[in-house]
Protein backbone atom coordinates (compact mmCIF):
# COMPACT_ATOMS: atom_id res chain seq x y z
CA UNK A 1 0.00 0.00 0.00
CA UNK A 2 2.80 2.38 0.96
CA UNK A 3 4.72 1.64 -2.97
CA UNK A 4 1.56 2.54 -4.31
CA UNK A 5 1.40 6.01 -2.50
CA UNK A 6 4.57 6.65 -3.28
CA UNK A 7 3.90 5.51 -6.89
CA UNK A 8 0.59 8.43 -6.95
CA UNK A 9 1.81 11.30 -4.88
CA UNK A 10 4.78 13.05 -5.25
CA UNK A 11 6.97 12.48 -1.87
CA UNK A 12 7.40 15.85 -0.07
CA UNK A 13 8.33 16.95 3.62
CA UNK A 14 5.35 17.37 6.22
CA UNK A 15 3.67 19.94 6.71
CA UNK A 16 5.31 20.44 10.24
CA UNK A 17 8.70 19.88 8.89
CA UNK A 18 8.40 22.27 6.34
CA UNK A 19 6.84 24.70 8.50
CA UNK A 20 9.77 24.73 10.67
CA UNK A 21 11.73 25.48 8.05
CA UNK A 22 9.65 28.33 7.32
CA UNK A 23 9.60 29.54 10.28
CA UNK A 24 13.50 28.79 11.27
CA UNK A 25 13.68 31.09 8.29
CA UNK A 26 11.49 34.17 8.67
CA UNK A 27 12.69 34.10 12.09
CA UNK A 28 16.26 34.69 11.48
CA UNK A 29 15.97 37.45 8.79
CA UNK A 30 13.84 39.32 11.17
CA UNK A 31 16.72 38.93 14.06
CA UNK A 32 18.36 40.11 11.10
CA UNK A 33 16.75 43.30 10.43
CA UNK A 34 16.76 44.09 13.91
CA UNK A 35 19.95 43.32 14.73
CA UNK A 36 21.13 44.98 11.52
CA UNK A 37 18.29 47.44 10.28
CA UNK A 38 19.29 50.95 11.73
CA UNK A 39 23.08 50.58 10.55
CA UNK A 40 21.96 49.26 7.01
CA UNK A 41 19.63 52.71 7.24
CA UNK A 42 21.81 54.99 8.20
CA UNK A 43 24.06 53.58 5.47
CA UNK A 44 21.67 54.65 3.03
CA UNK A 45 20.89 58.46 4.32
CA UNK A 46 23.16 60.30 2.09
CA UNK A 47 21.66 58.57 -0.85
CA UNK A 48 17.88 59.54 0.55
CA UNK A 49 19.24 63.04 1.30
CA UNK A 50 20.39 63.69 -2.47
CA UNK A 51 16.80 61.74 -3.72
CA UNK A 52 14.62 64.37 -1.65
CA UNK A 53 16.35 67.48 -2.47
CA UNK A 54 16.76 66.25 -6.49
CA UNK A 55 13.45 65.66 -6.22
CA UNK A 56 12.47 69.24 -4.58
CA UNK A 57 14.46 70.73 -6.83
CA UNK A 58 12.83 69.44 -9.84
CA UNK A 59 9.34 70.44 -8.32
CA UNK A 60 10.40 73.78 -6.92
CA UNK A 61 11.78 74.85 -11.12
CA UNK A 62 9.67 76.50 -13.23
CA UNK A 63 7.59 74.15 -15.29
CA UNK A 64 9.20 76.08 -18.81
CA UNK A 65 12.48 75.42 -17.46
CA UNK A 66 12.31 72.06 -16.60
CA UNK A 67 10.59 71.44 -20.13
CA UNK A 68 13.01 73.52 -21.87
CA UNK A 69 16.20 71.99 -20.36
CA UNK A 70 14.76 68.29 -20.92
CA UNK A 71 13.89 69.59 -24.46
CA UNK A 72 17.44 71.03 -24.84
CA UNK A 73 19.36 67.88 -23.80
CA UNK A 74 16.98 65.59 -25.98
CA UNK A 75 17.97 67.81 -28.68
CA UNK A 76 21.78 67.44 -28.10
CA UNK A 77 21.87 63.30 -27.40
CA UNK A 78 19.70 62.84 -30.64
CA UNK A 79 20.19 66.09 -33.13
CA UNK A 80 16.80 65.81 -33.94
CA UNK A 81 14.43 68.61 -33.60
CA UNK A 82 11.15 66.17 -33.97
CA UNK A 83 12.65 64.28 -30.82
CA UNK A 84 12.68 68.06 -29.25
CA UNK A 85 8.92 68.73 -30.38
CA UNK A 86 7.84 65.73 -28.91
CA UNK A 87 9.38 66.28 -25.55
CA UNK A 88 8.06 69.62 -25.41
CA UNK A 89 4.45 68.84 -26.83
CA UNK A 90 4.53 65.10 -24.49
CA UNK A 91 5.46 67.53 -21.23
CA UNK A 92 2.53 70.30 -21.58
CA UNK A 93 -0.06 67.59 -21.98
CA UNK A 94 1.28 66.00 -18.46
CA UNK A 95 1.17 69.33 -17.08
CA UNK A 96 -2.25 70.66 -18.34
CA UNK A 97 -4.01 67.18 -17.18
CA UNK A 98 -2.90 67.94 -13.95
CA UNK A 99 0.05 65.39 -13.83
CA UNK A 100 2.98 67.63 -13.18
CA UNK A 101 3.73 67.07 -9.66
CA UNK A 102 3.67 62.99 -10.27
CA UNK A 103 6.06 63.47 -13.17
CA UNK A 104 8.47 65.23 -11.58
CA UNK A 105 8.67 62.72 -8.39
CA UNK A 106 8.72 59.79 -11.10
CA UNK A 107 12.00 61.64 -12.91
CA UNK A 108 13.59 62.04 -10.13
CA UNK A 109 13.45 58.46 -9.09
CA UNK A 110 13.93 57.35 -12.31
CA UNK A 111 17.12 58.95 -13.13
CA UNK A 112 18.78 58.22 -9.78
CA UNK A 113 17.98 54.33 -10.35
CA UNK A 114 19.57 54.83 -13.58
CA UNK A 115 22.57 56.57 -12.49
CA UNK A 116 23.60 54.16 -9.38
CA UNK A 117 22.54 51.11 -11.83
CA UNK A 118 24.95 52.58 -14.76
CA UNK A 119 27.85 53.28 -11.70
CA UNK A 120 27.57 49.70 -10.23
CA UNK A 121 26.50 47.54 -13.55
CA UNK A 122 28.95 48.93 -15.83
CA UNK A 123 32.38 47.92 -13.45
CA UNK A 124 30.56 44.23 -12.93
CA UNK A 125 30.11 44.05 -16.76
CA UNK A 126 33.80 45.56 -17.03
CA UNK A 127 34.82 42.35 -14.46
CA UNK A 128 32.81 39.65 -16.65
CA UNK A 129 34.44 41.01 -19.88
CA UNK A 130 37.73 40.75 -18.02
CA UNK A 131 37.08 37.27 -16.44
CA UNK A 132 35.52 33.90 -17.09
CA UNK A 133 35.12 32.80 -13.83
CA UNK A 134 33.50 36.08 -12.61
CA UNK A 135 30.98 35.64 -15.99
CA UNK A 136 30.28 32.19 -14.30
CA UNK A 137 29.21 33.23 -11.05
CA UNK A 138 27.39 36.53 -11.81
CA UNK A 139 25.72 35.24 -15.02
CA UNK A 140 23.08 32.58 -12.83
CA UNK A 141 22.41 35.34 -10.59
CA UNK A 142 21.64 38.02 -13.46
CA UNK A 143 18.81 34.73 -14.50
CA UNK A 144 17.83 34.87 -10.81
CA UNK A 145 16.96 38.80 -10.60
CA UNK A 146 15.57 38.81 -13.80
CA UNK A 147 13.31 36.32 -13.65
CA UNK A 148 12.26 36.54 -9.83
CA UNK A 149 8.93 38.34 -9.67
CA UNK A 150 8.83 41.99 -9.14
CA UNK A 151 6.72 41.73 -6.14
CA UNK A 152 9.15 39.29 -4.62
CA UNK A 153 11.97 41.91 -4.10
CA UNK A 154 9.87 43.83 -2.56
CA UNK A 155 9.76 41.55 0.66
CA UNK A 156 13.20 41.63 2.24
CA UNK A 157 13.39 45.04 1.43
CA UNK A 158 10.00 46.42 3.68
CA UNK A 159 11.16 43.78 6.43
CA UNK A 160 14.89 45.54 6.24
CA UNK A 161 14.15 48.98 5.59
CA UNK A 162 10.52 49.79 6.30
CA UNK A 163 8.22 51.37 3.44
CA UNK A 164 9.49 54.89 1.90
CA UNK A 165 11.61 55.82 -0.63
CA UNK A 166 15.28 54.39 0.00
CA UNK A 167 13.46 50.70 -0.15
CA UNK A 168 11.90 51.99 -3.66
CA UNK A 169 15.19 52.62 -5.11
CA UNK A 170 17.07 49.16 -3.98
CA UNK A 171 14.02 47.34 -5.30
CA UNK A 172 14.21 49.36 -8.66
CA UNK A 173 17.81 49.16 -9.35
CA UNK A 174 17.92 45.23 -8.29
CA UNK A 175 15.13 44.57 -11.18
CA UNK A 176 16.50 47.11 -13.80
CA UNK A 177 20.55 46.17 -13.56
CA UNK A 178 20.89 43.21 -15.18
CA UNK A 179 20.37 44.87 -19.01
CA UNK A 180 23.31 47.19 -18.38
CA UNK A 181 25.32 44.79 -16.53
CA UNK A 182 24.99 41.94 -19.42
CA UNK A 183 25.20 44.30 -22.15
CA UNK A 184 28.43 45.94 -20.90
CA UNK A 185 29.91 42.15 -20.65
CA UNK A 186 28.83 41.07 -24.47
CA UNK A 187 30.23 44.74 -25.75
CA UNK A 188 33.97 44.07 -24.69
CA UNK A 189 33.35 41.00 -25.31
CA UNK A 190 32.58 41.78 -29.00
CA UNK A 191 35.70 44.12 -29.15
CA UNK A 192 37.72 42.95 -32.22
CA UNK A 193 41.28 41.43 -31.01
CA UNK A 194 43.17 42.67 -33.45
CA UNK A 195 42.06 45.92 -32.42
CA UNK A 196 43.26 45.31 -28.55
CA UNK A 197 46.53 43.74 -30.22
CA UNK A 198 47.20 47.12 -32.25
CA UNK A 199 46.67 49.08 -28.88
CA UNK A 200 49.11 46.83 -26.54
CA UNK A 201 51.61 47.25 -29.44
CA UNK A 202 51.97 50.71 -29.12
CA UNK A 203 52.16 50.41 -25.79
CA UNK A 204 48.94 51.10 -23.99
CA UNK A 205 48.59 49.76 -20.66
CA UNK A 206 45.58 47.67 -19.60
CA UNK A 207 43.96 50.53 -17.71
CA UNK A 208 44.28 52.82 -21.81
CA UNK A 209 42.83 49.57 -23.51
CA UNK A 210 39.81 49.90 -21.60
CA UNK A 211 39.14 53.37 -21.45
CA UNK A 212 40.67 54.57 -25.22
CA UNK A 213 39.91 51.36 -27.26
CA UNK A 214 37.35 48.77 -25.56
CA UNK A 215 34.65 51.24 -23.72
CA UNK A 216 34.61 53.36 -27.30
CA UNK A 217 33.96 50.93 -29.19
CA UNK A 218 31.73 48.94 -26.73
CA UNK A 219 29.46 51.98 -26.06
CA UNK A 220 26.48 51.19 -28.62
CA UNK A 221 25.96 47.97 -27.11
CA UNK A 222 26.63 49.65 -23.44
CA UNK A 223 23.86 52.25 -24.65
CA UNK A 224 21.88 49.63 -25.74
CA UNK A 225 21.72 47.75 -21.99
CA UNK A 226 21.18 51.37 -20.45
CA UNK A 227 18.00 51.74 -22.13
CA UNK A 228 16.65 48.30 -20.95
CA UNK A 229 17.71 49.60 -17.78
CA UNK A 230 15.88 52.93 -18.00
CA UNK A 231 12.64 50.59 -19.57
CA UNK A 232 13.00 48.12 -16.85
CA UNK A 233 12.92 51.04 -13.97
CA UNK A 234 9.96 52.86 -15.74
CA UNK A 235 8.27 49.16 -15.77
CA UNK A 236 8.62 49.06 -11.69
CA UNK A 237 7.37 52.70 -10.76
CA UNK A 238 3.70 51.12 -10.39
CA UNK A 239 4.83 48.11 -8.12
CA UNK A 240 7.00 50.29 -6.16
CA UNK A 241 4.27 52.35 -5.39
CA UNK A 242 2.96 50.41 -2.97
CA UNK A 243 6.05 50.77 -0.80
CA UNK A 244 5.24 53.75 -0.39
CA UNK A 245 7.52 55.47 -3.60
CA UNK A 246 5.68 59.15 -5.01
CA UNK A 247 4.87 59.90 -8.35
CA UNK A 248 2.69 58.38 -11.37
CA UNK A 249 2.57 55.04 -9.56
CA UNK A 250 0.15 55.55 -6.75
CA UNK A 251 -2.16 57.01 -8.78
CA UNK A 252 -2.34 53.83 -10.94
CA UNK A 253 -2.42 51.72 -7.53
CA UNK A 254 -4.92 54.41 -6.37
CA UNK A 255 -7.55 53.78 -9.77
CA UNK A 256 -6.99 49.67 -9.59
CA UNK A 257 -8.67 49.57 -5.84
CA UNK A 258 -10.97 52.15 -6.71
CA UNK A 259 -11.70 51.10 -10.02
CA UNK A 260 -10.72 54.60 -11.50
CA UNK A 261 -10.58 53.49 -15.48
CA UNK A 262 -9.60 57.56 -16.62
CA UNK A 263 -6.97 58.31 -13.71
CA UNK A 264 -5.29 55.44 -14.19
CA UNK A 265 -5.16 55.57 -17.85
CA UNK A 266 -4.07 59.47 -17.71
CA UNK A 267 -1.27 58.57 -15.84
CA UNK A 268 -0.08 55.34 -17.72
CA UNK A 269 0.08 57.33 -20.62
CA UNK A 270 2.77 59.79 -18.99
CA UNK A 271 4.60 57.08 -18.14
CA UNK A 272 4.58 55.88 -21.43
CA UNK A 273 5.36 59.52 -22.32
CA UNK A 274 8.66 59.38 -20.58
CA UNK A 275 9.52 55.82 -21.08
CA UNK A 276 9.27 57.00 -25.04
CA UNK A 277 11.32 59.91 -24.32
CA UNK A 278 14.00 57.61 -22.38
CA UNK A 279 13.85 55.16 -25.49
CA UNK A 280 14.17 57.50 -27.92
CA UNK A 281 17.25 59.73 -26.87
CA UNK A 282 19.29 56.85 -25.59
CA UNK A 283 18.52 54.66 -28.80
CA UNK A 284 19.71 58.40 -30.78
CA UNK A 285 22.63 58.85 -28.59
CA UNK A 286 23.93 55.03 -29.20
CA UNK A 287 23.12 55.22 -33.03
CA UNK A 288 25.18 58.85 -32.79
CA UNK A 289 27.74 57.25 -31.19
CA UNK A 290 28.52 54.34 -33.30
CA UNK A 291 28.22 55.83 -36.54
CA UNK A 292 31.02 58.38 -34.76
CA UNK A 293 32.98 54.86 -34.02
CA UNK A 294 32.03 53.79 -37.70
CA UNK A 295 33.27 57.20 -39.24
CA UNK A 296 37.00 56.89 -36.57
CA UNK A 297 37.39 53.07 -38.20
CA UNK A 298 37.05 54.16 -41.91
CA UNK A 299 38.92 57.54 -41.26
Amino acid sequence: MEDKDWLTEFPQLERAELRDIRKSLDSGYREFSREYGDLIEACFDPLLTFLVWFEKLLLATPWWLVIIVVAGLAYLASRSWKLGVGVVVSFLLIGYFGMWDDTMRTMSIILVCTLLAIALGVPIGIAMARSDRTQAIVTPTLDVMQTMPAFVYLIPVVMLLGIGKIPGVIAVIIYAIPPVIRLTNLGIRLVDKDVLEAATAYGASPLQRLLGVQLPLAMPTIMAGINQTIMMALSMVVIASMIGVKGLGQPVLKSITNQYFTLGLLNGLAIVALAIIFDRVSQAYAKRTQRHMEGLDHG
